[in-house]
């Protein structure tokens, strides 16, 4: 009989689980489940920064889509019996760390703290801990300089111990209630397994490792010296983190009873150490040395993985540089932009251009893709949420340059989509920079399946291929290839994604014409860049408005 693994994969707005046959990777089911608290999954209140969610709907968000992915198989293979999955493997977004009692529960669920946000899971886009981010980097710059060099040099208000210690400093009644923080990642497969209690609880090093300065070679986290000169609160929290991580080829236990009952499937069975979506999707896409595998949704992540034994460099600006944190027995290297998909959802939502119908998605990229590049005159600067990768700031905004009074809703929307491409060209030059090479580029995530436009406008930008990932939920998939090396079925990742993985025979291949424009856009995208988003920069912008009209004029064929 056919074996099976469960991939759940927790994403910003909903939750999926897909069925996946071990063998061939084959997707045979799946289910979709949109989280109903707040909007569209996302507590908010009047302070743009924050962005958090509620444990619960994870946990409804696990039962329901188990067990409707378990219908689907059921209803297409009459054969099918749940027995045959042999293991679950979870991913979700991060940083994104909630608060738990002594019990491993969630303050969320106490009723003392039921509508506090504070008490919530606060999710990977919250920036709250602006100040407290730069609190800490100043004071590793200072006392621990090695923790800020496996970390891109700069600590990131999206992060673990950012957002702690902006709860303790402005509730402390939240935080004092808390015996401990966990990331989403690690509670929710401690849940599963009925390990959720502190001292049972398992982290991986993926997590850890790229938001919480885990590393083995200073015996796990920042030390508690450190954390006490941030605050001495923070320093006894020291006493309650865990000082072992592991890579997700290992179980962090078997299914309980409780959740078996729920679910459907069997006692017993190996759920894998969690894994943040992205780096999931890595796995899902077949990653491989010399291979950036970038994942398009709401933010981007770029993730590239590098033997253990080369040689690297601390490459400043990055998102993490963990041993193990990708595929076991390499270096996983994480980058990204803080807003891509949000960019282009925000444009579409909440600016309305045309209304519904002309100014969906759809219709403006049937408008967008007809304009050639660099015809509309417009650049834009892609920090509407912050700069995640080479800048590592969250106070940067926004920003179109060119418009006129004949600049048309489609000349706007192209513009964004070209400014997150420029965005990604800025973290493949910083990863070449410091000898990592980038030899091919696969893509994966919802924009990637849907929209052939930004695929061609980010091969010509980056003047590279542009593949995809086999499946459409590589996320979801590489949490089941976790799920199948845990449960025996091979012997390690790499081995499981040879067989279970692969790409789509579609490229897109870079136009030659488009890349020679994109390169003069480029350089002004730099001038902005780094105009806007260094104090090193020193120069004027005189000349961008000019070019840009230069630009557009020959785009357009002379027409001025």
């Amino acid at each position: 009989m056919a074996r099976y693994t469960i991939g759940l994969d927790y994403g910003t707005n909903s939750v999926r689980a897909i069925l996946v046959n071990v063998a061939n990777g084959k997707e045979v089911a799946s289910a979709t489940w949109t989280y109903p608290h707040g909007k569209e999954g996302i507590l908010l209140s009047d302070d743009p920064n924050l962005a958090r969610q509620h444990p619960a709907d994870y946990l409804k968000g696990a039962e329901t889509t188990i067990k409707r992915a378990l219908g689907v198989a059921k209803r297409s293979n009459q054969t099918f019996k749940p027995d045959q999955v042999i293991g679950l493997g979870v991913d979700t977004t991060g940083s994104t760390p909630l608060p738990v009692d002594r019990k491993g529960q969630p303050l969320a669920f106490d009723s003392r703290f039921e509508k506090d946000l504070d008490a919530m899971a606060w999710l990977w886009k919250d920036h709250t801990s602006i100040d407290e981010a730069i609190e800490i980097t100043d004071l590793a710059r200072k006392m621990r300089p090695q923790y800020l060099a496996k970390c891109g040099g700069i600590y990131s208000s999206e992060w673990f111990f950012s957002k702690i210690l902006h709860c303790l400093r402005t509730n402390p009644k939240v935080f004092s209630a808390a015996y401990t923080w966990v990331e989403a990642a690690d509670w929710i497969p401690a849940v599963l397994t009925g390990t959720e209690a502190p001292e049972d609880l398992k982290i991986c090093v993926c997590a850890a490792g790229h938001k919480a300065m885990f590393n083995a070679e200073w015996g796990g986290y920042p030390d508690e010296k450190f954390l006490t000169r941030l605050d001495p609160k923070l320093g006894d929290l020291h006493t309650r983190l865990k000082t072992r991580a592991q890579a997700i080829d290992k179980p962090v236990g078997g299914l309980c009873k409780t959740w078996a009952s729920k679910t459907g499937l069997r006692e017993g069975i190996p759920v894998a150490a969690g894994v943040f979506d992205a780096h999931a999707g890595a796995v899902g896409s077949g990653i491989q040395p010399g291979m950036l595998v970038k994942i398009l949704g709401t933010s981007t992540c770029d993730m590239m993985i590098v033997p253990a034994d080369q040689r690297l460099a601390d490459i400043p600006g990055l998102c993490g540089i963990v041993k193990g944190s990708i595929v076991p027995g390499f270096v996983g290297l994480e980058a990204g932009q803080s807003a891509v998909g949000d960019i282009f959802n925000w444009y579409v939502d909440y600016i309305c251009p045309g209304g519904k119908r002309t100014g969906s998605h759809t219709a403006l990229t049937n408008q967008a893709e007809k304009l050639a590049p660099g015809a509309s005159g417009l650049l834009a600067l892609d920090w509407n949420n912050g700069n995640r990768t080479v800048l590592v700031d969250p106070r940067l905004s926004g920003l179109l340059i060119g418009q006129s009074l004949h600049t048309t809703p489609a000349e706007i929307y192209r513009a964004l989509i070209e400014a997150t491409a420029f965005g990604a060209l800025t973290i493949i030059n910083r990863l070449e920079q410091y000898h990592v090479k980038v030899d091919r580029i696969v893509t994966g995530g919802g924009i990637a399946e849907k929209n052939p436009m930004v695929m061609q406008i980010y091969a010509d930008v980056t003047n590279r291929p542009m593949m995809l990932s086999r499946s459409s939920q590589t996320c979801a998939l590489g949490a089941a290839v976790a799920a199948a090396v845990c449960a025996g079925e091979y012997p390690d990742i790499p081995a499981a994604q040879e067989a279970m993985t692969g790409l789509k025979s579609k490229v897109y291949d870079p136009n030659p014409a488009a890349v020679e424009v994109y390169g003069k856009l480029y350089k002004l995208y730099r001038q902005l860049h780094d105009a806007f988003g260094t104090t090193a920069w020193k120069g004027s912008c005189f000349n961008v408005m000019k070019d840009l009209l230069a630009i557009r004029a020959e785009a357009r064929g002379g027409a001025t």
